[in-house]
C-alpha cells in the first residue's frame, strides 16, 4: 500500500471529487461523471500500481465500474454507513473533504476490507432491471396507499375521479412490472451458469423467484458473498450479544446495520416456509411448542432458508426435503 498511487473518490451525479496520493504528496482535482472523462483520467496510471476508493452510490457509480474494468487496479467500493461510523466525531463536509476521507479511510482499513470485482454483463444487467422493477413496485403502493384518502374528498366530488386515475396508474405499473419480470427470467435463462444457480435455488422451501432474482444479484451469482455465515451477517438475520461487565447484558438481538431490502423477502419467504410440509415447517412448530419466541424463531428460520441456498449451491444438488444439507 506504500509503494501505492491511492485514489479516493466521491461520486456525485454530475462530478467525481478526486484526492490522489502519490508518496507524500496529495492533490485535488474534479472531473465530469461520464466514463469518457474517467477513462482520460485513469489513462496516465494504466501501468502504476494504483488503489482507487470510493462510496458506493447506486447507479452514479456506473460510469466508474465500466472505466474502471479496462483496468487491473484495486478497487475498493465502501458502504456509505461503514464510512460514516468510522469517521467518529467531524465537524463540516463538501465534496473535496469527502474525496480526502475516503482516501484515509482505504489507507487505515484497506487489509479489513475486499476488494471489487467487475460484475459480468449479465449481473449488471440483473441489477438495473431489480432496480427498475422496485421503483415500480413503490409507486404502487404508494397510489395503493393513497386511496385510503379519496373518501375525504367525497364532499368534493372529487373521489371517483382520483380513484379513476389512480386505478389506471395501477394498471400500468403492473404491466411494466410484468414486463421487467420477464426480462429478468430471459435474461437469467440466456446464463447457463445463473440459470442453473436459479433452479437449484428454488427448490429450497420458501424461496421464489424474486429472492432467488435478488440473492443472485447481491451476491454477483455467488462470486463476492461466498458463505451462508456472511450472507446472514449482511442480511441482518444474525443474533449479536450484547454484554459489558457486569452492569449490561442483553439477550442476544439482530442488527439494525443491515440490507433490508433483502432482509424483507426473507422474511416473506420464512413466512411461506413454515405454512408447507417440509422441515422448516416441522423446526418452526417444534421451537413455537418448546416457548421460543415466534419472531426468534422465524429469524432463525431465515438463517436457514439461507444455509440451504448456500449448501444446494455448494453440492450442486435439489434441496431435498427432511434432509439437512447444512
Amino acid at each position: 500500500m506504500k509503494k501505492s498511487i491511492i485514489i479516493g473518490i466521491d461520486v456525485s451525479s454530475k462530478t467525481l471529487d478526486i484526492c490522489i496520493k502519490d508518496g507524500e504528496t496529495i492533490s485535488s482535482l474534479v472531473i465530469k461523471n461520464s466514463a469518457k472523462e474517467i477513462v482520460r483520467f485513469l489513462k496516465p496510471f494504466a501501468k502504476q500500481k494504483v488503489v482507487v476508493a470510493m462510496e458506493n452510490t447506486g447507479r452514479y457509480n456506473w460510469p466508474l465500474y465500466e472505466s474502471l474494468a479496462r483496468y487491473t487496479f484495486t478497487v475498493y467500493v465502501i458502504t456509505p454507513l461503514h464510512l460514516k461510523k468510522s469517521l467518529g466525531l467531524v465537524r463540516g463536509k463538501n465534496d473535496k473533504i469527502d474525496a480526502q476521507r475516503i482516501l484515509q479511510f482505504i489507507v487505515k482499513n484497506h487489509d479489513t476490507l475486499e476488494p471489487w470485482e467487475c460484475p459480468s454483463v449479465t449481473i449488471q444487467k440483473l441489477k438495473i432491471l431489480l432496480t427498475e422493477r422496485a421503483y415500480r413496485i413503490k409507486a404502487k403502493g404508494q397510489l395503493l396507499k393513497m386511496q385510503h384518502d379519496y373518501q375525504l374528498m367525497k364532499a368534493a366530488g372529487l373521489d371517483k375521479s382520483l380513484k379513476t386515475l389512480s386505478n389506471n396508474l395501477v394498471e400500468e405499473l403492473e404491466n411494466q412490472i410484468g414486463k421487467l419480470e420477464e426480462q429478468i427470467h430471459e435474461l437469467i435463462s440466456s446464463d447457463n451458469e445463473l440459470n442453473q444457480q436459479a433452479k437449484l435455488i428454488q427448490t429450497v422451501p420458501g424461496v421464489g423467484k424474486v429472492l432467488c432474482w435478488t440473492m443472485l444479484s447481491k451476491t454477483n451469482g455467488f462470486k463476492s458473498i461466498k458463505s451462508a455465515r456472511k450472507m446472514a451477517c449482511y442480511s441482518g438475520v444474525v443474533p449479536f450479544d450484547y454484554q459489558s461487565g457486569s452492569s449490561i447484558h442483553k439477550k442476544p438481538r439482530v442488527s439494525v446495520f443491515a440490507d433490508k431490502s433483502i432482509k424483507t423477502i426473507l422474511h416473506l419467504a420464512a413466512m411461506s416456509a413454515i405454512r408447507l410440509d417440509n422441515d422448516l415447517r416441522a423446526y418452526y412448530l417444534r421451537k413455537v411448542m418448546e416457548g421460543k419466541n415466534k419472531m426468534s424463531v422465524l429469524n432463525a428460520v431465515r438463517n436457514k432458508i439461507l444455509h440451504r441456498i448456500y449448501a444446494v449451491i455448494r453440492t450442486q444438488t435439489n434441496y431435498q426435503n427432511n434432509l439437512i444439507l447444512s
